[in-house]
Formats: C-alpha cells, sequence, structure tokens
C-alpha cells in the first residue's frame, strides 16, 4: 500500500510545506555497526517546511544486511579449496585466500579474478 504523492503533495501545499519526490532505484543506509539497511524500489520524498530542518521520507519494505565477520568467512575456507584455487590459478596460498574471502568462498569465482587480472 502505497502514498499516493499527489494527494500528498496537494496537502502538505496546504500545510506550507514542499515536496518533492525521488525517483530511486534503492536506498542503503549503513549503520554504525556495519550492517545495512535496503529498501529496493522505494518511494522517497523531501519534504521543507519553514523554519524546520529538511524531512526525508522512504517508503518500501527494508531488508538488514548484518556486517560479514571476516574471521567467521575465513574459517568457513577449506585448504583443499585454498589448494585447488592455487593450481588452476597458478597463485601463491596468501594470494588464493584472499581471493577466495573476496568471493565469499565461491571456487570458480575466486579462480576466474585471478586469471582475469
Amino acid at each position: 500500500m502505497g502514498v499516493n504523492p499527489k494527494d500528498l503533495k496537494k496537502a502538505m501545499k496546504r500545510l506550507g510545506m514542499e515536496i518533492e519526490e525521488v525517483k530511486a532505484e534503492s536506498v542503503t543506509i549503513n549503520e554504525t555497526d556495519g550492517s545495512k539497511i535496503i529498501v529496493e524500489d522505494p518511494q522517497v520524498m523531501i519534504i521543507k517546511a519553514k523554519n524546520q530542518p529538511t524531512m526525508l521520507y522512504i517508503i518500501g519494505e527494508p531488508k538488514k544486511i548484518e556486517p560479514l565477520n571476516e574471521n567467521k568467512q575465513e574459517s568457513q575456507i577449506s585448504e583443499e579449496d585454498i589448494k585447488l584455487v592455487m593450481e588452476q590459478a597458478n597463485v601463491d596460498k596468501e594470494t588464493a585466500r584472499k581471493a577466495l574471502i573476496e568471493s565469499n568462498g565461491d571456487i570458480a569465482e575466486a579462480i576466474l579474478k585471478l586469471k582475469s587480472s
């Protein structure tokens, strides 16, 4: 259930407020703990009123993404995976490990990234 921007704009104008609709594909809020709140296909409005701070309204369904714990992620990468990436991409152990971390443990992606660089 969305807000009709035209009706809202008329009501706000009667109250001495100016409303501007922003066409956005997504809105991302980066929290101080490293997690993110993402709203896909939101309705975004900027509302200005005399002697008031500018207000930003985001209407949509938020998704929260928790920060990756790099130590946990590193411990999930097996020695077998590292050896396979080392052999296939012809790189040293540390380079293979870093590529696996950057690709979230996806072996094929890690190999392709290393071969293309």
